[in-house]
């Protein structure tokens, strides 16, 4: 059972008590808000002192080879001279060099040679996905580290991780610092012990389904205490921590004990571990409560983390269960949605799948493959459509894997083996075929993510389950099975997890400490670096580019992931994929209306931009033409926006900014932002984030224009509210349109204002 309290809690001496209660007791709210372990940590990270605004100096980095070109080009532009913080560069996205020519492994060679220039740890292709090195290699109790992935979480070790886009790592790399508005802290109480059977991701999937829809935490800090936390064991906390991404929450952070000290100790780190444990009363602004016990096998079906059931709920309705989302699947992709058909699936008394990987930072740990590994022991995956794919989070759980025998016995039954890779988080690894359904212990569901490419006609699914249901399914050919059918005996480790690190030691080089001023740079013939962008003009005229109306809209959406993964490093090409699963058409209407904002910066009095100009300043009548009372275009700028409900769910990816930027975008106009971090990236990137009421958003239709006079004046002065026309293109109608900015810092209005953050950075 998992319930949420939106009120003041208190924990003190392992006793959750009201405000009221608290109070009564004598107990000092004001300072018990100070004692939680994130305020603890985050004080001591915070070089501010602010009491609304914290100013984060991280401990570390991480990036991996989908996001640090773009980042190391960023921050180069911006004035980098060495990493003034250790940076880890991993290669665990871009791994199957034969995609996209020699695109990856370039990155490759250019992600070392910044190692050794800058000052760096270079981990090279297929040794380990980005967080489970960080994991074993750079945690710290109560240190913070930023990654330029959305999975960025350590909490389960004493570390608050954050994932945000790209341009916040360059401020750290530039001795700058993250400044966030002090989140709000919730209490996760976990009570009882999980069912045997039960895993990580069964946890997991049962909190993002209970709080995700109402946005229960978003932005919020999720701080991990209660006896249940000793009931785990530190891979299954992490199991969890890592999918409190998808809550939408800001970070993450548990108390830690002699089970978080052997894992540091195991790892060679012991130096590196203190408990984490509250030494007096600490007020939350909220409470959830689990119940271990209560928790059963969880399945969440396309087409996200949270549109769960439980398996037991499947076997019963699962007909009805699997037509909502053959509905679904009609409903957002037309035709091609009825080649899904899950509905048909449901035969001979279960569900049956094409498909099972246990994969990634979510579901490849030890633990995780080895009781996967038990269950399978003598039996069989079978020879029919059904496969199993096995992928180690790091060489040195594959090598644990090899040394204590687990990896011959899940061979024996029909699993394949396969490296450290994330690819199947994200559509570049084990893609399903058209029409079938896999079933991963991974993170994401999103639509496409697996890699199907609708547009061409193709369309599969992922649903999320933990890896003990995935290892009994493919007990029984793929049918639909609970962890909990497999006998106690199997989900028993007798051999405890013995890591050995040598293969980082003989292939990782680590430079912290050790920049090489001198060295060279190598460059792939596809790193390039990114265009030139132009400040915020005075007065901004916008077309309409696109208008989504679902109700969320994920980063995957706006700029696909798996097939755009090799140009991450072109920023013009990758641009070329913008909503491309959502809107074909915008590129071109994007691009042809960046076309005038080229002409105009080269030419203030070009004919077309200034006809074009003329013929929407008209409709708004005397007030318009008045922006042209110098009789050039020269304070006249042309960009492009788009209108979603929701957008940013998901990953960091700044690329779903960036793209729209580089194709002329200089705003969004949405009812909500599903996440900070999406936020952040639309301001890095100069573009102003403004919000409206849902009424006023659907009332803005595709071709329409939006007219911002003295906007930069506007930013100038700190206004959050933004006043201009809303010109119909199809009858030149005209309305007044009000839109928001919420809040903006000081940085923020700067960074808006130079146009971008390189051009922010370029004139400090």
């Amino acid at each position: 059972m998992i319930t949420f309290v939106d009120a003041l809690h208190v924990l003190n001496d392992n006793r959750l008590l009201t405000e009221e209660e608290a109070t009564a007791s004598g107990i000092d709210i004001k300072n018990a808000k100070k004692a939680t372990l994130a305020a603890q940590i985050l004080a001591a990270h915070d070089a501010g002192g602010n009491d609304d605004t914290l100013s984060i100096r991280f401990d570390a980095l991480a990036s991996h080879d989908i996001t640090y070109v773009g980042i190391i080009q960023t921050a180069r532009a911006s004035g980098l001279t060495k990493f003034p913080i250790p940076y880890v560069l991993t290669n665990c996205h871009n791994s199957l060099c034969a995609v996209g020519g020699t695109i990856n492994e370039d990155d490759h060679r250019f992600g070392l040679s910044c190692a050794r220039k800058y000052g760096g740890t270079y981990v090279p292709p297929n040794l380990a996905v980005i967080h489970q090195y960080v994991r074993e290699a750079l945690v710290k109790c109560g240190g913070m580290i930023l990654g330029s992935d959305s999975h960025t979480r350590y909490g389960a070790f004493g570390v608050m991780g954050f994932g945000e886009g790209g341009p916040e790592l360059v401020k750290q790399l530039l001795k700058k610092t993250y400044d966030v508005a002090r989140p709000k802290v919730v209490c996760v109480w976990l009570d009882g012990a999980p069912k045997p059977g039960v895993g990580p991701h069964d946890v997991a999937i049962a909190l993002i389904a209970h709080v995700f829809q109402k946005g229960l935490v978003k932005n919020k800090i999720l701080e991990f205490h209660g006896p249940g936390v000793r009931s785990l064991s530190v891979e299954f906390r992490s199991g969890i921590d890592v999918m409190t991404t998808e809550t939408t929450c800001l970070s993450s952070i548990w108390e830690t004990d002699e089970k978080v000290e052997h894992f540091y100790d195991i790892h060679g780190r012991k130096e590196c571990y203190r408990p984490l444990t509250l030494t007096e009363p600490a007020a939350f602004d909220g409470l959830i409560t689990i119940d271990l016990s209560t928790i059963d096998p969880m399945i969440a079906l396309p087409f996200h983390p949270s549109n769960a059931y439980t398996i037991a709920e499947m076997q019963r309705h699962g007909r009805d269960i699997l037509a909502s989302v053959d509905e679904a699947a009609e409903k957002q992709f037309g035709e091609v949605g009825k080649n899904l058909s899950l509905a048909k699936k449901w035969h001979d008394g279960g569900l049956w799948v094409e498909q099972g990987v246990i994969a990634g930072c979510a579901g490849g740990s030890f633990e995780n493959l080895a009781i996967a590994a038990n269950i399978l022991e003598g039996s069989s995956t079978g020879q029919s459509d059904f496969s199993l794919s096995l992928y180690p989070a790091s060489q040195a759980v594959s090598l644990a894997l090899v040394r204590q025998g687990y990896y011959t016995k899940a061979m024996e039954a029909g699993a394949i083996l396969k490296n450290a890779f994330c690819g199947p988080c994200f559509g570049a690894g084990d893609t399903p075929a058209n029409g079938t359904l896999s079933v991963r212990h991974s993170t994401r569901n999103f639509p496409n993510r697996e890699g199907s490419k609708p547009a061409m006609g193709q369309l599969s699914a992922v649903a999320l389950m933990d890896a003990r249901s995935i290892a009994a399914t493919a007990t029984n050919g793929g049918k639909l099975t609970p962890g909990t059918d497999v006998p106690e005996a199997r989900l028993i480790l007798d051999d405890p997890y013995t890591p050995d690190l040598m293969p980082y030691t003989k292939r990782i080089y680590t430079g912290f400490g050790h920049a090489l001023k001198d060295a060279n740079l190598v460059f792939g013939p596809n790193i390039k670096d990114w265009p030139v962008m132009p400040k915020l003009p005075f007065h901004l005229i916008l077309e309409v580019a696109s208008q989504i109306l679902d109700p969320v809209t994920t980063t995957d959406e706006l700029i696909p992931s798996g097939e755009t993964s090799s140009l991450r490093s072109n920023p013009e090409k990758l641009s070329e994929f913008a909503l491309s699963r959502k809107d074909p058409s915008y590129v071109s209407r994007a691009k042809a209306f960046r076309n005038f904002e080229k002409a105009r910066e080269n030419n203030p009095k070009d004919g077309e931009a200034m006809a074009k100009a003329k013929e929407i300043l008209a409709a708004i009548g005397e007030e318009g033409m008045s922006l042209l009372s110098s009789g050039d275009l020269t304070s006249i700028g042309f960009g492009t926006t788009i209108f979603a409900i929701k957008p940013g769910d998901g990953s960091a990816r700044e690329q779903a900014a960036s793209c729209q930027k580089v194709l002329g975008g200089w705003a969004n106009v949405a009812v909500d932002y599903a996440t900070k971090r999406y936020r952040s990236n639309l301001i890095n990137w100069g573009m102003l984030p403004f919000v409206a009421d849902e009424e006023v958003g659907k009332d803005l239709l595709v071709g329409d224009w939006i007219v911002l006079p003295f906007v930069r004046k506007a930013i100038e002065n700190g206004d959050l509210e933004i006043s201009g026309w809303h010109v119909r293109a199809a009858t030149k109608t005209v309305t007044s349109i009000s839109l928001r900015l919420n809040t903006l810092t000081d940085a923020e209005r700067d960074i808006i204002l130079a146009g971008c953050l390189i051009n922010h950075y370029q004139g400090n």
